[in-house]
């Protein structure tokens, strides 16, 4: 584990601070770093993978979240490339492949990674490689290319987002939208408005504690903090908090009949929305077409055990041995308003319409 400055820098359409999370995985000679996300921002360390089964260790341990691991696998497959730049062809692709597997079953309910690595391993450039030396030139083309479209098209799925949401919002959000949350900011203020934000802190990693309020006041916004039980009274008729416009979240994944699988507590928190009239929108890229129904997809189990700490001291009495933390929950498209897309957005069952050619937005 290293130590690093980071250099911020405003971003020139909007003027906002760049926050530190929007550049937590850099590629350099030594290897991939990672920003260790389990103690930020009460630390900034860096972990230093020295090849991509590394990275998918650091994936797999929560030493980065969210859209952190698609930037980490990117960047692994690329050292990946470079590291075999010199081996025969045939053993090159093998380890690659090898790379990729490691990396895709890191963290199985989210398909960010698995469609990085596809988008990656079979680049025509890449499949298409005579040496190994073209082939490590080609991966760390595909990689980078990887990366910029998952920043243009959350660009595009922030500005869908603004649309939907008046003018000077408030807005309740759940664990950790990463590049989502900063481009979702970054478009409301091109659009000359900004929110007024709610986080929940996300236990028991406190994600929204330490990483989406922490990413917010960097950017600028107006935050406040609750617990995730105090969410449902958030959301009530006369919270002395104001009036909430939308429940807005991310969604590691969509099925193409329209459930979103988040971060555990967003279904609670979906359903109190529905029961006092607040819109819900989850934000995600595009639903998953390997995913037909919710059964399609690894709802990710966690050690029990975690629940019992917080941030690595125990929380729970002595006597409490066992623990449950699902790592994600399923919620159901009756909960649902809106599934909201970098095509705009959709009503849940009409989501699967996103990969018909010619796709274009359906109502709220």
């Amino acid at each position: 584990m290293t130590g690093t400055v980071h250099h911020g820098g405003m971003t020139a359409t909007t003027g906002l601070p760049r926050p530190v999370l929007d550049d937590s995985v850099r590629l350099t000679d030594r290897g991939v770093h990672i920003l260790d996300r389990r103690c930020f921002p009460a630390r900034e360390e860096w972990v230093l993978a020295a090849d991509a089964h590394e990275v998918a260790e650091a994936i797999r341990g929560m030493v980065t979240q969210s859209s952190g691991p698609l930037f980490a696998a990117a960047a692994g497959l690329a050292l990946t490339g470079r590291q075999v730049a010199g081996r025969p062809v045939d053993e090159a692709r093998a380890t690659l492949a090898a790379a990729g597997q490691a990396l895709t079953a890191a963290r199985p309910t989210n398909n960010h990674v698995r469609d990085a690595v596809t988008a990656v391993l079979t680049s025509p450039d890449v499949t298409g490689a005579a040496s190994a030396a073209e082939l490590a030139e080609a991966v760390q083309v595909a990689a980078a290319g990887v990366a910029a479209e998952y920043r243009a098209r959350s660009a595009a799925l922030g500005a869908a987002t603004v649309r939907l949401l008046p003018a000077g919002a408030r807005v309740l959000t759940h664990c950790w939208m990463d590049t989502y949350l900063v481009e979702l900011v970054r478009a409301a203020a091109a659009a000359g408005t900004r929110y007024t934000w709610i986080a929940t802190e996300t236990r028991p990693y406190l994600q929204g504690a330490r990483l989406t309020a922490h990413t917010l006041a960097e950017m600028g916004q107006d935050v406040t903090l609750v617990t995730d039980g105090m969410v449902a009274a958030a959301l009530a008729p006369g919270s002395a908090l104001g009036p909430v416009d939308a429940l807005v979240t991310a969604a590691d994944r969509v099925t193409m009949d329209g459930h979103v699988i988040n971060k555990v507590g967003t279904l609670g928190h979906a359903v109190a929305a529905a029961a006092f009239d607040v819109p819900f929108l989850a934000l995600v890229l595009a639903p998953d077409p390997q995913a037909p129904t919710a059964s399609d997809v690894v709802v990710e189990e966690r050690d029990g055990l975690e629940v019992l700490s917080v941030l690595g001291a125990r929380s729970a009495s002595p006597l409490v041995e066992r623990g449950w933390y699902p790592a994600f929950d399923v919620t159901r498209p009756r909960w649902v308003t809106s599934i909201v897309t970098d095509r705009g957005p959709f009503p849940p069952d009409r989501v699967a319409e996103y990969h018909r050619d010619g796709a274009s937005s359906g109502p709220r």
